[in-house]
């Protein structure tokens, strides 16, 4: 359900959005679409600072097994 709203913004963000537009976009089409990107990146860059996190957290284990697991190999 969308909801309508009104957003003042500076005449250099309005020319941006004019750039960005796509071919027979509406501006408020365009600003809903760029406003999706940049969420979707910033939520993407969040989950990778999460797993990033988590690796981090278990990096001693995790090289401790992959040693283990590398003492086993024989010369190739």
């Amino acid at each position: 359900m969308k909801q309508k709203t009104s957003v003042t913004l500076s005449e250099d963000l309005l020319a941006g959005v004019k750039r960005a537009a796509r071919r027979g976009e509406s501006r408020s089409e365009t600003v809903e679409r760029l406003l999706r990107e940049r969420l979707n990146e910033v939520a993407q860059r969040e989950r990778h600072a999460r797993e990033v996190a988590q690796i981090n957290r278990h990096a001693d284990a995790l090289n401790r097994e992959a040693a283990d697991v590398l003492a086993y190999q024989g010369d190739v």
